[in-house]
């Protein structure tokens, strides 16, 4: 079923139009979307990019996009450009209800090539709301006050700062997406919550997601690929109890438990349908989750629930401007465990330095083919698109990776 790009279903809206793909254009630009042999499955090039599109005020973003005229907005569209995913996971968009944001952006900046990289066209996507800057009504941080970003159910300054979105070259099944949105943080089993820090009435309304957690089914030729859609809140910006470390873990397991039998019967949808995703689902994790395998102040093991779940494939995307970053930065670079070749994100050099943190993960449906970070050495012309501080996108890069779907 198709959609006007206006069409709202239910609390979240798709966006749609008759399929179309584009091919980015370029000599600089990566490799091309794969195109599968026939008979062998379908190819398809997967995406996550924190681009830090949101704004400090409600409305904002809307303003900024109603022209094609936005720095950073045409910066970050070159970006998408130049890597070309056919479905990419966006974080750090502002949710603005019924999709006016999204449709400017694809208007005013994707659709219009920029810099010699061709126009590319999404005719689905997906939005919906956010917990952050929803008011909780409850001193959430112990500050002896109640209101604020930090009193939010997830960090915001107004509600849907820090939105995500997913957009597709594929059909979105939109009335088969589940929103995870309103699961409650005290019904995971084991969960590790501090209880010591919240009161009983706290932790009977405290949302799990800091933003929410999307299940959203692409059709993808005849099959169905299930886009598993997050962004944990960063382990930093609290005190001695780690409550912020505590909940990025436990949002990163909800995935886990989600697509492993057997572990996912207690979760519910904001539908109030139960259970996990069905064992024979093909399905992309994609997002920023705040969480380094080696560095960083994750709580222990948080992104390893991924990592090592029998279920999930990490293509490892790499990238020559992530170990030439960490060579010139230095500081907490140089004690780092991991290899820089992995890092996908360009924080303070004093600390925490640069991290892995944004993932492409997939289940053991998919063959891998290819997979990278676009983050351009420095003589690179396209390192104009990363930079250094200020950045002229995003602290965040681009990882893709291409599979083939068996």
């Amino acid at each position: 079923m198709n959609f006007t790009r206006a069409a709202v279903i239910g609390a979240a809206t798709l966006l749609a139009l008759a399929p179309l793909a584009v091919s980015a254009t370029g000599a600089n630009a990566a490799p091309a979307t794969p195109t599968a042999a026939a008979g062998r499955g379908e190819a398809l090039r997967v995406a996550t990019y924190n681009l830090s599109l949101n704004r400090n005020t409600e409305g904002q973003l809307v303003t900024d996009l109603s022209t094609p005229d936005n720095t950073q907005a045409k910066a970050v569209a070159e970006v998408i450009q130049r890597t070309n995913p056919d479905v990419v996971l966006l974080n750090e968009f502002d949710y603005v209800e019924g999709g006016a944001a999204v449709d400017l952006f694809r208007d005013n900046y994707l659709e219009v090539g920029h810099n010699g990289a061709a126009a590319v066209e999404y005719p689905y996507a997906f939005v919906a709301p956010s917990n952050t800057g929803i008011p909780s009504g409850f001193d959430l941080n112990n500050n002896g006050t109640i209101g604020g970003g930090d009193d939010a159910f997830g960090f915001g300054l107004f509600p849907g700062q820090y939105g995500m979105v997913v957009l597709s070259k594929y059909p979105i099944q939109t009335e088969s997406v589940r929103t995870f949105q309103n699961f409650l943080w005290k019904d995971m089993p084991g969960n590790v919550m501090p209880t010591e820090f919240y009161s009983p009435q706290e932790q009977d309304i405290l949302r799990l997601s800091s933003k929410s957690h999307w299940d959203v089914p692409v059709t993808v030729g005849k099959r169905t690929v299930h886009v598993l859609a997050a962004h944990p809140t960063p382990p930093t910006f609290d005190g001695p109890e780690d409550r912020n470390g505590r909940r990025n873990h436990d949002e990163i397991r909800f995935w886990a438990d989600y697509v492993t039998p057997g572990k996912g019967g207690y979760i519910y949808d904001d539908e109030g349908a139960r259970g996990g995703l069905n064992p024979s689902s093909s399905f992309v994790i994609l997002g920023d989750y705040n969480a380094d395998p080696f560095d960083g102040d994750s709580y222990d093991g948080a992104i390893h629930q991924l990592l090592d779940n029998k279920r999930i494939v990490d293509p490892k995307a790499t990238s020559a401007g992530a170990v030439e970053a960490a060579r010139l930065q230095g500081g907490a670079n140089l004690t780092h465990k991991g290899d820089p070749k992995y890092d996908t994100a360009d924080f303070a050099d004093g600390a925490p330095g640069n991290l892995r943190v944004d993932y492409t993960l997939l289940s053991r449906s998919f063959t891998v083919k290819d997979a990278g970070v676009f983050w351009p050495v420095k003589a690179d012309p396209l390192s104009r698109l990363t930079g250094e501080f200020p950045f002229p996108t995003s602290d965040h890069r681009l990882v893709w990776a291409d599979v083939t779907l068996r």
